[in-house]
């Protein structure tokens, strides 16, 4: 059978004190359970006293030589610089990424602007009309087979011409040259 608990709250006739009692109904009461053993609280041990000797040498151990201080204050340094360089390095890449960037759109831009101008001049002029005015007021004609005349290029940029092409196409040539 079940058992029922109550708790029965009584004052003493002083606020905030009060006792609670606990009653159980029923045939089944609970056995106590035993309350869990304490460890024993661990007691430092005694250490022994070093002798001066040995507390000596730790001392001197303990503290940092002249050589050692100026080693630590040079790689102190030296980081230092090295993260700065890395910084100013990380500077220059983050601002030529900008600078290309900017000259990238700059280029977009006058690409676009180039083939709008091109697009522009192309369509202005009309090719029958320049063949036109060249045939009939300026008397050109197409060039037929027999009537162009090839010639080797002399060794400056440009040809000036100055008399009619040789049938030969030579236009300078040394004496000792065979023909």
């Amino acid at each position: 059978m079940a058992s029922r608990y109550i708790r029965n709250n009584r004052s003493n006739g002083y606020r905030g004190n009060s006792q609670a009692q606990v009653y159980v109904y029923g045939n089944a009461v609970r056995q106590a359970e035993p309350l869990p053993g304490r460890a024993p609280k661990a007691r430092p041990k005694e250490t022994k006293r070093a002798s001066r000797q040995v507390i000596r040498n730790r001392n001197r151990a303990m503290r940092i030589s002249p050589a050692y201080a100026v080693f630590l204050a040079v790689a102190a340094i030296g980081a230092v610089l090295v993260c700065m360089l890395y910084l100013r390095l990380q500077s220059d890449v983050v601002s030529r990424s900008e600078n290309v960037t900017a000259m990238q759109e700059e280029l977009a831009q006058l690409t676009e602007e180039n083939e709008t101008a091109y697009n522009a001049a192309a369509d202005s002029v009309n090719l029958e009309t320049v063949r036109d005015r060249a045939m009939n007021e300026m008397g050109m004609v197409y060039a037929a087979q027999g009537t162009v005349v090839e010639y080797e290029q002399p060794a400056g940029e440009y040809v000036k011409q100055y008399s009619d092409i040789p049938e030969s196409g030579v236009l300078a040539g040394s004496g000792s040259v065979s023909e």
